[in-house]
């Protein structure tokens, strides 16, 4: 069985340092810009030359994380990125957007492509559609059971990466708008500001119920490499070398079949929330895997601590092997062959051998003199020598062909080998919306979202689409039969191990007359495409420029809600070959996470699905659970009737009915219809204002 490969975050060059000393396989780091780690002091131009060349000098592979959502305008630059990145020989882009995608797979082919967990894949139908689009890896969402891990591996040769330790974010990793709502920092565009971190109380105030243990699978690496699993990730880019050093070091132990108690205890000193938690993996959610960073936790990361961590890395480790042969014959210079990583180098000395005196060399002695390479990245792995009969050599000869030799290796191994890049015209990625859609009108269209059936409003009028969950479909046979619209189906964001079942939901809704399929994540897209669904693109896809839309063109969708976190101008301008539209009503859904923060306080039976969590401020956000996930809604809804203007330019509008009932239903579409104020609290959302 092959050994996975160990994933190290690098957020600085000392991090990159602290990972290969203790025993990274490969580093993942980002450019000053377009990752998802904005805050990190990240790798400017030289620092990443410096970088790639110290890693593939010590057999280390380097990934470059171009994990965010880019615009239009940042299109250029963010191709400018793949350019360095291939100029510098680095091994591998890690992706969330789908047009950046398709742009780097143009452009670099001969660059890995891997799907970041931003992209919320979480079914073997999903990542057969990354397969599909070019993706040689998927690194999975973090709160997959070891079950669907196994289900995901059996389902593809895609390669499989898994997160193993580190911060674990109540919310499914791109699927979250929390801190864009709440702050205009966004998730998706690398700038989160963590305001789940904050007390937020499904009971008394104070409690912190979106606060999730940090991670930590360091325990299961040998199952998960029967799994199947090709790397095992670890969390970090914002973290000090220390905490690098501290948590490869944990893993290399653990993945070596020699779990380190010390380095385990170092790790959880140097940063944990309260502990760690494997309740995703073991299936076992629940309050225990909740906790927060306690005065405890910070003051264990003492200097004492702090300093010992620091000497795990404070010196080169021997991980190249090298192969040596070494030719000593009279009256020729002294020569030594080196080989390792495919280079071989060949150096010799200005000083012949002499007649020995005394003892001659010989292969024992040589042997032994070679394989000192200490203070170097490499160890002798092999000897071998031609040596005539009777003849010596100073050994500070053997030692400086000996190091010369190791300088030119690592020098050879450091080169850059450029990956081919070709130059590449945006507006081939960008669709002719003349082509293949319709005319974008003044007055859209209403998408009307209930979740519910008991929602629907009575006056459909402007109504293009109606949309019932999944679940209720069976149920809504005759409304189907009856509605003076179109009736479609919304897919839950939550899937993971329910696959199945929703396909099968999907195939008895297509019988019984539910043409349509609303598809909020990739995972969704792919099952209702394999049912033949009338497929449209929900907003959670994140679609935030034109070659993503362009993507999703090519793979069938008939319309397409662009990102939330897009402004008017931005929305507007973005290019579409199918109709375009926003969401434009209702309590948006700022997390999508797989552990119910209700669930702290009371049981499903008390909760019937009405409950609602409690910021520092008194806030109230409800939580509603579908599909055995939950999402924390908004606390007021978005309203834009009252601003025909903004409206104006799309094809249509979403309106979604979440708490609201049939009566409250009808009256905002009436207002909608007639472009009227809104009475109660509301918010305009990000249209106005944007993300940074």
């Amino acid at each position: 069985m092959r050994q996975p490969e160990l994933l190290a975050p690098a957020g600085s060059p000392a991090c990159v340092t602290a990972a290969v000393r203790c025993g990274a396989d490969a580093v993942y780091l980002g450019t000053k810009a377009f990752n998802a780690r904005r805050g990190a002091e990240n790798f400017d131009d030289a620092a990443l030359r410096e970088a790639v060349a110290y890693c593939h000098a010590r057999g280390v592979k380097v990934h470059i994380t171009l994990n965010t959502l880019v615009s239009d305008a940042e299109l250029p630059a963010a191709q400018n990125v793949i350019q360095h990145v291939c100029a510098l020989g680095a091994d591998v882009l890690i992706l969330q957007d789908l047009g950046l995608a398709a742009l780097a797979k143009a452009a670099a082919p001969a660059l890995g492509r891997h799907a970041s967990t931003q992209m919320s894949v979480q079914t073997p139908q999903g990542v057969a559609l990354l397969k599909a689009l070019g993706f040689s890896r998927v690194v999975l969402p973090r709160e997959l059971t070891a079950a669907e891990i196994k289900d995901v591996r059996a389902s593809t040769d895609l390669e499989i990466e898994v997160f193993i330790h580190g911060a674990q974010c109540m919310c499914v990793s791109g699927q979250c708008l929390m801190s864009a709502v709440l702050g205009s920092r966004s998730g998706n565009r690398g700038l989160c500001a963590q305001p789940c971190r904050l007390a937020f109380s499904a009971g008394q105030p104070g409690r912190h119920d979106l606060s999730l243990k940090d991670l930590s699978l360091i325990g299961h690496l040998q199952e998960l490499t029967a799994l199947g699993v090709d790397s095992f990730k670890i969390e970090g880019r914002m973290k000090r070398p220390e905490y690098v050093a501290a948590a490869v070091t944990s893993a290399r132990a653990a993945l070596n079949g020699s779990p380190d108690a010390a380095a385990d205890e170092a790790l959880r000193a140097v940063f944990s929330r309260s502990g760690f938690t494997d309740g995703y993996f073991q299936n076992r959610r629940g309050p225990d895997m909740f906790g927060v960073r306690t005065k405890e936790d910070v003051t264990a990361a003492s200097n004492k601590v702090l300093s010992s961590l620091a000497h795990l890395y404070d010196k080169e480790q021997p991980r190249v092997p090298v192969d040596f042969f070494f030719s000593l014959q009279a009256n020729e210079p002294p020569a030594l062959t080196a080989k390792a990583g495919g280079k071989t180098v060949f150096v010799t000395a200005d000083t012949l051998p002499q007649p020995a005196r005394t003892t001659p060399l010989t292969a024992e002695a040589l042997g032994a003199r070679l394989s000192k390479c200490g203070g170097t990245p490499f160890f002798c792995r092999s000897f071998d020598c031609e040596l005539e009969d009777g003849l010596m050599l100073p050994a500070s000869v053997i030692n400086d062909l000996r190091r010369r030799a190791l300088e030119q290796l690592e020098l050879a191994l450091s080169s850059v080998k450029e990956v081919g890049f070709t130059d590449v015209k945006i507006d081939d990625f960008i669709s002719n919306r003349e082509t293949g859609g319709t005319a974008i009108l003044s007055t859209p269209k209403f998408h009307v979202f209930v979740a519910d059936p008991a929602q629907i409003p009575l006056n459909l009028a402007h109504v293009e689409n109606l949309f019932l969950p999944l679940e209720s479909a069976e149920k809504s046979v005759e409304i189907v039969k009856n509605c003076p619209v179109s009736c479609g189906v919304h897919l839950p964001r939550g899937i993971f191990g329910n696959h199945e079942r929703v396909k099968q939901q999907l195939l008895r809704a297509k019988a019984n007359g539910f043409t349509a399929a609303y598809c909020p994540t990739l995972d969704a897209l792919a099952l209702a495409k394999d049912c033949g669904m009338d497929l449209f693109a929900g907003f959670s896809l994140n679609i935030f420029n034109s070659a993503s839309a362009a993507v999703l063109g090519r793979l069938g969708v008939k319309a397409i809600t662009l990102s939330h976190e897009l402004t008017e101008v931005q929305a507007k301008r973005l290019v579409t070959p199918v109709p375009k539209g926003i969401y434009a009503y209702g309590r948006l859904p700022l997390m999508l996470t797989r552990n119910c923060p209700i669930r702290n306080v009371k049981s499903c039976a008390d909760c019937k699905n009405q409950s609602d969590l409690t910021d520092r401020l008194g806030v109230r956000f409800p939580v509603r659970c579908r599909s055995g996930c939950s999402e924390v809604l908004n606390s007021r809804p978005i309203y834009l009737a009252d601003r025909p203007s903004a409206l104006q330019g799309f094809d249509f509008i979403e309106l979604h009915f979440t708490t609201e009932d049939r009566a409250a239903a009808d009256e905002i579409l009436a207002r909608y219809r007639d472009n009227r104020a809104f009475d109660g609290s509301f918010t305009r959302g990000l249209l106005f204002r944007g993300v940074d």
